[in-house]
């Protein structure tokens, strides 16, 4: 039986740019890095950044990434000060920003929680929702 997510990797074409982006402006927590590599965290989560060609997906598939609203702005403010594409605007319940890392992995950051988003479901339901 699964208990959670282990951990997430995402293939970088630069390492050194990847973990730039990744430590010193998102704020993740360097934990080892070698010559096609590194292990980063963020809360209890294990992050890997792995050398390979990167070959982002064209869909929707993107990995989300709690922020407090609170630390929101001010991450927000230097997300856009450093000039980081964005990919989709928030059209959901919460305070979302969606942007592109150095390689085109889809990423957002998101205030809230899946109980908020259920509940703004039974105000403005999805085509053909069904909550459990």
């Amino acid at each position: 039986m699964l208990q959670g997510l282990n951990h997430i990797t995402v293939a970088v074409n630069d390492l050194d740019e990847s973990f730039n982006f990744y430590v010193n402006l998102l704020g993740m927590q360097p934990r080892a890095k070698w010559l096609q590599g590194a292990y980063l965290s963020i809360g209890e989560l294990w992050f890997c950044l792995s050398c390979d060609k990167s070959i982002p997906s064209q869909d929707y598939t993107h990995i989300a990434f709690d922020i407090s609203a609170a630390d929101f702005p001010k991450l927000k403010s230097q997300i856009i000060s450093a000039d980081v594409k964005q990919w989709k605007r928030n059209k959901s319940e919460g305070d979302s920003l969606y942007i592109l890392d150095p390689n085109g992995h889809k990423l957002e950051l998101h205030v809230g929680n899946l109980a908020d988003r259920l509940e703004s479901l039974k105000v403005a339901p999805y085509d053909g929702l069904m909550l459990y």
